[in-house]
């Protein structure tokens, strides 16, 4: 176990944490002037890699790049080949981003090493901290590229991808000095990993309004991803009589509409939401002939997922018909919904009430993470952190030094607590069931 630490030096290592995020949410940590911006495989994001590698180094971590370009630091430990803890998160963002989601994981991960190794500790497994790279989905049209490969979960996933910009995946990789035919070499097996545990802020509001600095999540919701397309006719605006118009983005305007009364329908965890919709030809003087959109579903429950989402389908094809314009719905993603370990939830639980003082406030995740997709290969666990009017993907994303200090303790407490024989067969057992 660690020594005495005063109050002074976690509070310092918090801030540390804080200012180091803070450093990468400007150039030449992001790809857009006057925000933050990272992209999967884009320079920023190899920017921040190097400089996420030399934290890791100073913390006493050797650093390696897997097959997907996911960022691996590990810390040995005193039994060889045992297995290793994973703590991480993602260090993409949106466009026009928060400086804290994802990275505040991935640098409290390496504060929290930086601890340990301070005091010349070694537990009975390795630890990793990791930092995923397109859990957003931000550049690419899927998300979650790099810790599904990490999960050995990619399946069929279609790898013939092109961003906005028309650079293929395959392209992108080859410039990180990796290719699509790397990402298998990424995957792990579940043998190798004790569990993995991942921080990060809220996104939302509860633990602001409960004046409470952190939170234990038990379930993240499941999502689908879709991409709609509506072809109708294009035409002159001045000339194409209203009577006979095949207006594609009237159609597109009422699905959106569709789409938002059935999310309203079902309980409060399901949302449903079109993110990003293109209309061609896109010009104002002409009645455009396509729209492309994005349709994401969500809820803590699959089945809800699965009723909202054929209903939604139902609607659009019917709008589609009434309209005569032609509807190509296609699923890009599907992430069923994903129940954190109990074992690891307790003990996580357990050390936010030595940290904090109070229970621990139990919540479900309404947004995904990385951790979703490791669920299939290890057991999970997750720890919110306020932030400031649960603002996220948006650059007035805060949190306060104070919180981030207690979310480290509490991951310490954590990292240390699995170093019993008791909670070591009841996660292992728990996730083998």
């Amino acid at each position: 176990m660690i020594g005495q630490i005063t109050e002074d030096v976690w509070s310092a290592r918090g801030r540390r944490v804080v200012d180091r995020c803070d450093t990468l949410g400007m150039g030449p940590y992001s790809d857009m002037e006057g925000g933050l911006f990272r992209p999967y495989l884009g320079p920023a994001h190899h920017a921040t890699i190097e400089r996420l590698t030399e934290w890791m180094t100073q913390a006493g971590l050797s650093v390696r790049l897997d097959g997907a370009g996911t960022l691996i630091g590990r810390y040995e430990g005193s039994v060889p080949n045992a297995p290793a803890l994973v703590i991480g998160s993602h260090i993409d963002s949106v466009r026009d981003g928060g400086r804290y989601d994802g990275m505040l994981g991935v640098v409290l991960g390496i504060e929290a090493v930086a601890v340990l190794h301070a005091e010349s500790l070694r537990l009975p497994y390795a630890i990793e901290v990791v930092g995923f790279g397109d859990e957003e989905g931000s550049r690419f049209p899927v998300s979650m590229l790099t810790s599904r490969a990490f999960a050995g979960t990619l399946g069929g996933q279609d790898l013939t991808l092109c961003d906005a910009a028309g650079v293929r995946l395959d392209d992108a990789l080859a410039a990180f000095g990796l290719s699509s035919r790397s990402l298998p070499d990424a995957a792990r097996s579940p043998a190798d990993l004790r569990a993995y545990l991942e921080v990060h802020i809220e996104q939302g509001p509860v633990l602001e309004a409960e004046r409470r600095s952190l939170g234990v999540v038990d379930a993240i919701a499941g999502q689908y991803r879709f991409q709609a397309t509506v072809r109708g006719t294009a035409g002159h605006a001045g000339t194409m009589a209203m009577s006979l118009r095949r207006d594609a983005l009237a159609a597109a305007a009422e699905m959106v509409l569709a789409i938002e009364t059935c999310g309203r329908a079902g309980p409060d965890d399901l949302v449903a939401t079109v993110g990003r919709m293109e209309v061609r030809p896109g010009a104002s003087n002409v009645v455009p002939g396509e729209v492309v959109f994005t349709l994401d579903i969500r809820a803590g429950n699959d089945v809800v997922r699965g009723r909202a989402a054929d209903a939604v389908c139902a609607a659009l094809h019917q709008i589609a018909r009434r309209r005569d314009v032609s509807l190509d719905l296609v699923r890009q993603q599907d992430l069923p919904a994903t129940p954190c370990d109990p074992s690891l939830t307790a003990a996580m639980a357990a050390a936010v009430a030595r940290t904090t003082g109070a229970a621990a406030r139990h919540l479900v995740s309404g947004a995904g993470h990385d951790a979703m997709v490791l669920a299939a290969i290890t057991p999970v666990s997750m720890l919110f952190v306020r932030c400031a009017g649960g603002i996220s993907h948006h650059p007035d994303e805060a949190v306060e030094a104070g919180d981030v200090t207690l979310a480290l303790r509490t991951l310490v407490h954590v990292v240390q607590s699995l170093d019993t024989p008791d909670c070591a067969t009841r996660t292992r057992s728990d996730h083998d069931d």
